[in-house]
């Protein structure tokens, strides 16, 4: 019987960190050593955190919740909204079987376990997934062409 289990990291998790930085690259150009270093900070700091979604002992989903996101050095105005929902990752073999909702899940459950009230996230690709999982459109604009959903979610 297949299992699939959750953990948050913890800074002593470098073997993980290594991988999902070369996801990251792979998705999204963000070069391996800073997404090393930012685990490496967000791991130890108890307001953000990282998790990971195993399939029978296998990593195949990530995404965490940051304090700060790229998105805030485009539109500084959006520093008025705290925990952000970044950079959700499914390997591309698992894509379109559920495995992102679920990560999303537990990551809001794990939110409301740290006292969180409302998290945020932006996305240009997937606004329907999101609103599927309670997620609320807050703002909307463009960036280089892009059409970009700020959405926020209730914790409580």
């Amino acid at each position: 019987m297949s299992s699939i289990n959750f953990q948050i990291l913890q800074p002593t998790d470098q073997q993980f960190f290594t991988q999902i930085a070369n996801w990251y690259f792979s998705e999204w150009q963000i070069p391996v050593n800073a997404t090393i270093e930012r685990l490496k900070s967000l791991t130890a700091d108890k307001g953000q955190f990282q998790a990971l979604m195993l399939f029978d002992g296998k990593p195949i989903a990530t995404g965490g919740v940051y304090d700060h996101v790229g998105l805030l050095d485009k539109k500084p105005a959006l520093k008025v909204y705290k925990k952000w929902l970044a950079l959700v990752y499914t390997i591309p073999g698992e894509r379109g079987r559920g495995y992102g909702a679920a990560l999303c899940n537990y990551i809001h459950n794990y939110c409301h376990t740290l006292g969180f009230e409302k998290i945020y996230l932006f996305t240009h690709t997937a606004k329907t997934l999101y609103q599927r999982l309670g997620w609320k459109e807050q703002e909307r604009f463009l960036i280089h062409d892009r059409d970009i959903v700020v959405m926020e979610k209730s914790i409580f």
